[in-house]
């Protein structure tokens, strides 16, 4: 009997097969047992195909895989990107096994991308792992020969972020319906793909705001954001909405040379690569491009002191830190806030005089290491010890009591002033002075 109970350890099972004694104890039930017993029957009749993990492939293959996973989940911008990388690395090491990919090997490579700047070897690097941890990922491959490569270090520099008049004078350059265009980026502060892709069914006129569609999301989700419309926004798209063609549901599209058609074709604007070039030289400004417009409309309510956070929200933003990125620049609340201290005693008052000399005067004047003696002093000190022993006296070389002497004849030469000459005598400069006694001022450099 295969099934039976065993006092102390409930029901169990127990058959052979093949030679084989299979056996398990502790059921409640003898059902229980014997269900127990017909499920291991069925999986030893019915063994289940071993599976084999593939540790390997070739990088051709790895890179299309990594190339059609990109398209499908990730943004236009960052399949060009990935296609930009893929077709050098490919160039590369075509017709090899990923495991014949050394760390070597690619250490070597990101050393000649840093000819170039260490700023494309770094990305070059950072392409190239995601592309090896999607195969480890998809179990394609075992290793990732980038784990153990740091990234260059880079000088970082300042973006640069135009005026905000620059940014008025391109807009006053454009033609009208780039106008609207440049000011829908403006009051939406969207990305220049979202207003590329906006529909008249995400444009809501009745409630007055604006549906933004986003891909920038880990999973390539497309996710929604609402902006409200003020009045300039609200105008001209009701405008351009009364002026619609019905058969094109694009806010903004043109007819365009299609390469792979071999047509003129209609659709949503691309990147509009050219357009900026030709504003900015027209508008006497330097170069930028459109991503400076959501940093001018972030700045500005920034300066109107609104939250943080309700900005990120209208960026579209999910790290409160990226947003930041974008309020670097001095803004009008920076400037509004060191003006007030203007209004403080110690920033306001007139700046303090020493000697009649202003506080801020040249640096060399305050790391002088002794005070300079009045004239009646200097010439006592320049009778009973000579020039260089008052040099000593107060650290200074003869060189500079001449020029002390010379000083102050120059200052009684202009104000008429009395002097003590070093006999004790009383000597009266005027300004047209040029007397040079031995017994009076003595040696004046």
């Amino acid at each position: 009997m295969s099934v039976y109970s065993v006092k102390g350890k409930g029901w169990r099972y127990d058959f052979t097969l093949k030679g084989v004694r299979y056996t398990e104890a502790w059921f409640k039930t003898k059902k229980a047992a014997s269900m127990a017993e017909a499920k291991r029957k069925e999986e030893l009749h019915n063994p289940r195909p071993t599976v084999t993990i593939q540790t390997d492939t070739d990088f051709l293959k790895l890179a299309n895989k990594r190339l059609d996973y990109v398209k499908k989940y990730d943004t236009d911008e960052h399949f060009r990107h990935t296609l930009y990388h893929v077709r050098r690395w490919v160039n590369i090491w075509q017709g090899l096994k990923c495991s014949e990919i050394t760390s070597e090997m690619v250490e070597a490579f990101i050393f000649k991308r840093s000819e170039v700047s260490p700023y494309a070897a770094n990305k070059d690097l950072r392409y190239l792992r995601a592309l090896f941890n999607y195969g480890i990922k998809r179990k394609l491959i075992a290793e990732n020969p980038t784990r153990d490569i740091d990234f260059l270090p880079e000088e970082k520099k300042r973006k640069y972020v135009p005026p905000k008049n620059d940014i008025l004078k391109v807009i006053s350059a454009a033609d009208p319906d780039t106008q609207d265009y440049l000011w829908t980026l403006t009051l939406t502060a969207g990305r220049v793909g979202e207003i590329n892709a906006l529909t008249w069914d995400d444009v809501n006129l009745n409630e007055r705001f604006v549906t933004l569609w986003t891909r920038k999301r880990r999973g390539g989700n497309r996710e929604p954001r609402d902006i409200p419309m003020i009045s300039n926004l609200y105008g001209i798209l009701s405008y351009r909405y009364s002026d619609r063609d019905p058969d094109k549901p694009w806010v903004f599209w043109h007819r365009y040379w299609s390469r792979k058609s071999k047509k003129i074709v209609t659709g949503p604007y691309g990147d509009r690569k050219k357009i900026m070039n030709s504003l900015c030289a027209k508008a006497g400004v330097k170069y930028f491009r459109f991503h400076p417009f959501r940093h001018f409309t972030a700045s500005i309510l920034d300066d109107l002191g609104v939250p943080i956070g309700v900005i990120q929200r209208i960026l579209g933003h999910q790290n409160r830190r990226t947003t930041e990125g974008y309020l670097h620049s001095i803004g009008e609340a920076e400037r509004n806030a060191m003006q007030k201290l203007e209004k403080v005693d110690i920033f306001s008052a007139k700046q303090p005089q020493h000697k009649k000399k202003p506080t801020n005067i040249h640096r060399e004047y305050w790391q002088r290491k002794v005070e300079r003696p009045d004239y009646k002093t200097l010439c006592m000190d320049i009778k009973n010890m000579g020039f260089s022993a008052t040099g000593r006296k107060y650290g200074v070389s003869d060189n500079a009591i001449r020029k002390w002497l010379g000083f102050y004849k120059k200052q009684a030469g202009k104000i008429g002033k009395e002097c003590v000459c070093m006999d004790g005598s009383e000597k009266f400069f005027s300004h047209n002075s040029h007397t040079n006694e031995k017994k009076g001022l003595a040696e004046i450099s």
